[in-house]
């Protein structure tokens, strides 16, 4: 009997060691003639368990985690490919209770699957949007079906991914695109790249699903930089998805185009801003168009184009695959269907959370994340990205839910969430507020450019005690400009995380 054995091949498990434990384990198989495959799969999203290797069992997957190569003798030793007992063992990986209390859609099979397999994609419910969408009528029926499916871009601007469609289904013209956003540059979000690495063809299967909505035959994905190990996962994918037919002249047979191109991002910031990636996209400085006219209009190359990011892309196989109503039924208010939140900074379980919009902070730092790191008291949460607000504990109980979270004073964003304890000095985060905007800004418009690079000296006089009065007064009212006189969001929510921190502990202020 051949055991199969699954160690992660994505980024965060290979980062601690994780093609050294498959390795080992490998070596340590042979020598004892124990006949094992292994699969490298996607990670489960407990990255404080990374490596965590999983051995199929009669009972079902059973985890080991987190292993180093000292580790795996003794495994072996346990029995661990039958399940045995072992100080790394956590049962059955479905029982852990991190991920029993998720609802899974668009990381449904990450995990699961060897990523690359086509079979494996196939066998856990992949291309049946992709056939549903074939079997529609007309591109309408599914953009409409988007649309009553209540799914917002999760890149962080949470507009209707439905009406996007919509407008450039409806805008003339014969070429018209689909691009990827992939460029995820936030702090504490990677989920985009779990995803790309840990179930590619759900994000092609999307892509396409899109061409065909709006009219495009042509896609591309613009990935950041810093994730070459997407890059080789998607590259391979794409090549894949080709020689199957999933992709190219004849989409399974059906007639129609869609192809779809990998470009590497420019390793700037200011690129995840939807109109600086088409310029950068076009081989030009990534700098932000001024709007109107909206990239639905005149996008890439001039063209109609929809711009969704990967998880918005991602999560639209499953709705035209189970129907709209499926998708709305979970989540709260105008906040339809699930978003993968993802844990970092001091917090004793980082990883990733997909949940139905509704839970609170407190589950997610304490239920979920477990504290801090540090084991000291939680002060504050940025949730949101560089640019979101610093969240004390008196918010953490507001429901995560785009226009009610939004009203406490929070962004959501992209689900990122960065945790710091009691020891955190909140003036000099809002000192690296400003300092992040300086360094990557495009530049283009004065409120971002030049604000940002005397918001950093403001706060400096402020913390070196030099008329404090006054410069607060001064930050608050630099603050406004940038905020109603920026022409993107970069210059635009750069004031949040510094007003907040003001507004929440303004002790830090008066050291």
């Amino acid at each position: 009997m051949t055991h199969i054995v699954y160690v992660p091949i994505d980024a965060t498990a290979r980062s601690v060691g994780a093609d050294d434990v498959a390795a080992a384990i490998a070596r340590e198989a042979a020598a004892r003639g124990e006949p094992v495959q292994i699969v490298r799969n996607g990670t489960r999203g407990l990255c404080w368990l990374e490596p965590l290797v999983e051995v199929v069992t009669p009972a079902g997957r059973v985890a080991y985690g987190p292993v180093d190569v000292a580790d795996v003798a003794s495994l072996f030793a346990a029995d661990f490919l039958r399940g045995g007992a072992h100080p790394l063992a956590h049962g059955r990986t479905d029982d852990i209770t991190w991920l029993k209390g998720q609802e899974r859609l668009t990381f449904a099979r990450v995990g699961l699957t060897d990523p690359l397999s086509l079979a494996d994609y196939k066998e856990h419910g992949g291309l049946r949007g992709l056939r549903a969408a074939l079997s529609a009528k007309t591109g309408s029926d599914i953009v409409e079906e988007l649309v009553r499916s209540g799914l917002r871009g999760r890149g962080g601007a949470a507009f209707p991914a439905g009406i996007k469609w919509r407008t450039v289904a409806g805008a003339p013209g014969p070429q018209k695109y689909v691009c990827c956003n992939a460029d995820e540059g936030d702090s504490g979000t990677f989920s985009d790249r779990m995803l790309m690495e840990g179930d590619p063809y759900v994000l092609l299967e999307g892509m396409t699903i899109a061409g065909l909505a709006v009219g495009a035959d042509q896609g591309y994905i613009y990935l950041r930089s810093e994730y070459p190990d997407a890059e080789r996962t998607l590259m391979a994918a794409i090549e894949a998805a080709r020689a199957a037919g999933w992709l190219g002249r004849d989409v399974l047979g059906s007639g129609r185009a869609f192809d779809i191109e990998l470009r590497r991002g420019a390793g700037a910031y200011i690129c995840g801003e939807e109109t600086a990636m088409l310029e950068s996209l076009e081989g030009k400085r990534g700098m932000v168009r001024p709007k109107p006219p909206l990239p639905a209009i005149s996008g890439l190359f001039g063209k109609p184009t929809v711009i969704n990011n990967v998880i918005t892309l991602a999560s639209v196989p499953i709705i035209l695959d189970r129907g709209a109503q499926f998708y709305a039924d979970y989540g709260m208010g105008r906040s339809r269907g699930t978003l993968p939140f993802q844990l970092a900074g001091n917090i004793k379980r980082g990883g990733l959370v997909e949940k139905a919009f509704g839970l609170t902070l407190r589950e997610l730092v304490y239920d979920y994340g477990g504290g801090t790191a540090s084991g000291r008291p939680v002060r504050a949460v940025q949730v949101g990205g560089p640019l979101g607000p610093y969240l004390p504990e008196s918010k953490f109980d507001v429901p995560l839910d785009y226009e009610v979270f939004a009203a406490a004073g929070g962004m959501i964003g992209h689900g990122g969430l960065v945790v710091f304890d009691d020891t955190v000095d909140m003036a000099l985060m809002a000192r690296y507020a400003m300092e992040f905007c300086a360094i990557e800004s495009c530049g283009k418009c004065t409120p971002c450019r030049i604000g940002s690079t005397r918001g950093v000296e403001v706060i400096d006089r402020i913390r070196n005690n030099e008329r404090r009065g006054p410069n607060l007064a001064l930050l608050r009212d630099l603050c406004d400009t940038m905020t109603h006189g920026s022409l993107c969001a970069m210059g635009g929510l750069t004031p949040a995380p510094v007003l907040s921190a003001l507004e929440h502990f303004p002790e830090d202020f008066q050291r």
